[in-house]
């Protein structure tokens, strides 16, 4: 039992990582009917913006400089987000969906060749105060980072379907969502929707992947983690903000159980399927709920 739960304690933190990118990824394309690739450079930017920012914040008592440059770094690339929304994005409003997506894997590519300049070959350490140290609780091991992922991802998600739930501007984004040109004619700026819901899913990426360097820092690779987040959002749907949470808890949990048990009760599958099997959970949610579990079930007339 308690191997069992430190796998859940585990999966619980890195589930936290998944959750938010794959909010990021829902929040745009609830917007914009758009799958953003972008959001594995804002990921990574953000990491190293924290990373940065938080090396003139030693001086300030831990854990609260960290969470200072974390705030920092998330309105950062919040902003790098609106800059390329407002300059790359906007102008291609209209344009075929494909064309845009192929346009943000353009975004990706190029953000992460500037940040990796700075990283350099070297890992960098993103200025966490927990590293890899672990706490006994009732006898089980749990990572104070993965407590500090979850707590931090409870407390943004709650905060989030507030805004979206009594700020105008969250009710302006949800009427967006649902038809754009009714949200027009009732007065509402589609293009201020489209704008803020790139900011949010910067921040988000920032935070999430200043998590995912907490213990091990940040190199070249660290935008990788940021695919695991697809599984997730077909797992939930991708238009359910709701679904993204619980996609991204369940791909950290099955991807830690798997990685614990699977060498115990099928060996023959190979050492490193955990890393795969939370694709192999999507291909399966694939075949039952095309438009996943929480996802709006499309119907087309004929």
């Amino acid at each position: 039992m308690t191997t069992f739960l430190q796998a859940v304690a585990g999966g619980l933190g890195q589930g936290s990582v998944y959750a938010l990118l794959a909010l990021g990824f829902v929040i745009i394309y609830k917007s914009m009917r758009v799958v953003s690739f972008a959001q594995p450079a804002f990921m990574l930017a953000g990491a190293l913006a924290v990373s940065f920012i938080a090396e003139p914040l030693l001086g300030i008592p831990s854990p609260w400089g960290f969470f200072l440059a974390l705030v920092l770094g998330a309105i950062g690339v919040a902003l790098l987000g609106l800059g390329i929304e407002r300059t790359v994005i906007r102008p291609m409003v209209g344009k075929p969906v494909f064309v845009i997506a192929i346009i943000t894997l353009g975004i990706d590519i190029v953000v992460r060749l500037v940040a990796n300049i700075f990283i350099g070959l070297d890992v960098r350490p993103v200025g966490d105060p927990w590293g890899l140290s672990s706490i006994n609780i009732n006898g089980v091991q749990v990572q104070e980072r993965h407590i500090v992922m979850l707590v931090t991802t409870v407390l943004l998600v709650v905060a989030l379907f507030a805004f979206f739930k009594y700020s105008r501007l969250g009710l302006a984004m949800r009427a967006a969502s649902f038809n754009q040109e009714t949200a027009l004619a009732q007065g509402i700026s589609v293009g201020t929707v489209f704008a803020t819901s790139w900011a949010m899913a910067g921040a988000l990426a920032a935070v999430a992947g200043t998590f995912q360097a907490t213990g091990a820092g940040i190199d070249q690779n660290l935008w990788i983690i940021a695919l695991k987040a697809l599984p997730a959002i077909i797992l939930g749907g991708l238009d359910s903000l709701g679904g993204a949470v619980i996609g991204g808890f369940t791909v950290g949990l099955v991807e830690s159980l798997v990685a614990t048990y699977q060498g115990d009760f099928a060996p023959w599958l190979g050492q490193n399927f955990s890393v795969v099997s939370a694709y192999v959970v999507m291909l399966l949610v694939l075949l039952v709920r095309p438009y996943g579990l929480f996802g709006t079930r499309e119907v087309e007339r004929v």
